[in-house]
């Protein structure tokens, strides 16, 4: 089964032809990232607005790369929650024309999902159940995937999501945006325990987490040093503050994997591209004898191929939508029927 699918959630355009969940025939990215740095982040007013300029040619690209044309496809995936209202309405509406003009089924996908999804393409051997760490700009949960479209959030963050805290601190200190990308370069040259940093805890709690106040210490370490005209060194601070994020995520996940018996595990999301929590969760798997998985460093950021990926099994649990299909800006993972 060859799906077209598109995203259009925050700032990349994307479209993709995805075979039965797991075989990428086509995968085309327009990414937004240059003009939102003049910014230092995501203008949703022109997010929208490149997308309605984009959707049409990545479109056709991703169905000239497969090789394919629009009616011998066999249904149009696309995500329509969560994301930015502006964003999403402009691939869910293409994507309803498309549906509607070729005949074709329409397939709703959720954005946590199809982070997901992605490892099914890197790892075309791995199944459900697992356990799965979704950690992006604007969403840290641990995941009890126990198949292809039924889980369960057992934790998840209270405040800012881990992403949304490396680059407001990444801002703090002067690193250009996409902070939480190039913090992580930066790190790699900078001494982790430089600074002593809170690793907040969540009571009652144990799976959750809570990055607010993690942040805010960063933030009131540089603005202590500005009065004292001292300099902090980037490097450092970035690494102590990698270090302090990545062992939240690691010790509660761990812990979670731990007492739910989970054998596999799983990381998915923007901020699994991180080089210090895929070092780390390796080893923890290794000494505990767990199965590993996360997705190529090219799907780890927002796509449509994984979109397809998931579209895949929405398709078999019967999971299409009609002309009424709406974007939504937030939606739990569980789909709709959670709220």
């Amino acid at each position: 089964m060859k799906l077209l699918a598109l995203e259009s959630s925050c700032d990349e355009t994307a479209a993709a032809v995805v075979e039965d969940g797991r075989r990428v025939l086509s995968s085309v990215i327009a990414s937004q990232v240059e003009e939102h740095k003049l910014y230092g982040g995501v203008v949703p007013e022109i997010a929208s607005r490149r997308h309605s300029e984009a959707i049409v040619p990545v479109t056709q690209k991703a169905l000239d790369d497969a090789g394919l044309t629009l009616q011998e496809i066999d249904g149009i995936a696309v995500t329509y929650a969560p994301g930015l209202i502006g964003a999403l309405l402009v691939g869910v509406n293409f994507a309803k024309g498309l549906a509607l003009s070729a005949n074709k089924p329409l397939i709703p996908v959720h954005h946590l999902r199809s982070h997901i999804a992605a490892n099914y393409i890197t790892s075309p051997e791995l199944e459900p159940p697992f356990l799965c760490l979704v950690v992006s700009g604007g969403h840290t949960h641990i995941i009890n995937v126990k198949s292809y479209t039924e889980l369960e959030v057992i934790g998840r963050t209270r405040d800012d999501a881990a992403g949304e805290a490396f680059d407001k601190a990444a801002r703090a200190m002067g690193i250009p945006y996409p902070g939480g990308v190039e913090m992580d370069k930066i790190a790699e040259n900078g001494d982790p325990n430089a600074f002593k940093l809170p690793h907040p805890r969540v009571d009652g709690a144990p799976y959750d987490f809570s990055f607010s106040g993690l942040k805010t210490a960063v933030i009131n370490l540089i603005h202590n040093a500005k009065q004292k005209e001292e300099t902090l060194s980037v490097p450092d601070l970035s690494a102590s503050f990698r270090k302090a994020v990545v062992d939240c995520l690691v010790q509660n996940t761990e812990k979670a994997a731990r007492e739910t018996g989970a054998q596999k595990l799983v990381i998915a999301g923007g901020v699994s591209a991180n080089s210090l929590l895929r070092r780390r969760l390796q080893e923890v798997c290794k000494a505990r004898g767990w199965a590993f998985y996360m997705p190529a460093l090219n799907l780890c950021g927002d796509n449509a191929a994984m979109v397809g990926a998931q579209g895949y099994y929405e398709f078999l649990a019967g999971n299409t939508a009609g002309m009424d299909l709406n974007a939504c800006a937030q939606m739990p993972i569980q789909g709709p029927k959670a709220l």
